[in-house]
């Protein structure tokens, strides 16, 4: 794609994101419940989505000032698990000992766990994560592209951005996570 052509297709892209400001508002408001009741946030995604939540948990953390940890910083953990676990278990494992009653999980993937590729399906193990939450009364909240994926049933709140285009997609997570944390730090809806 040339660059203008992404450019436009950037302002396409957010003008068509104006649709889901529910979903925005429920999510800032699952944000500030979780801030205010001294809740843990807990952020992965795989690949350049790992990236993303590393970068996320950071905002949330600092300029937020919520409980955010990354369930992607980890090396030396995450390669323990998935030696001795597998793959899939990733994030449960880690949930399973750090996550309490009401805490929330945020899971970032491109394409939401539908599609695969040689190593199977993907993101299962954002999938295994969120069921985790779900059944131990948590928040999940997705940030997903495409047509959603699977996160798009199973989170509570899951802002799918409106694009067929990874490239997009992972943009367009990041400038949203960044409007929920200076959202946050503000305090002000507008």
């Amino acid at each position: 794609m040339n660059p203008i052509a992404y450019l436009n297709a950037v302002n396409e892209t957010a003008n068509k994101l104006k649709s889901q400001t529910s979903v925005i508002n429920n999510i800032c408001d699952a944000l500030e419940t979780a801030r205010k009741n001294d809740c843990q946030v807990f952020i992965c995604g795989n690949g350049g989505s790992a990236g993303t939540a590393n970068h996320m948990k950071a905002d949330l953390f600092k300029i937020a000032e919520l409980r955010a940890i990354s369930l992607n910083e980890n090396m030396s953990l995450s390669t323990a698990i998935i030696n001795d676990n597998g793959w899939e278990n990733l994030y449960v494992d880690q949930l399973k000992r750090l996550f309490y009653e009401r805490d929330v999980l945020i899971t970032i993937s491109v394409h939401g766990g539908s599609g695969k590729d040689k190593a199977g399906k993907w993101s299962q193990n954002l999938l295994k994560a969120i069921n985790y939450v779900n059944k131990n009364n948590g928040v999940t909240i997705g940030f997903s592209g495409f047509d959603g994926g699977a996160m798009k049933e199973l989170c509570d709140y899951c802002l799918v951005v409106p694009a067929n285009s990874t490239p997009l997609v992972e943009s367009f997570h990041v400038v949203l996570h960044h409007m929920l944390a200076f959202y946050l730090q503000k305090g002000d809806r507008k």
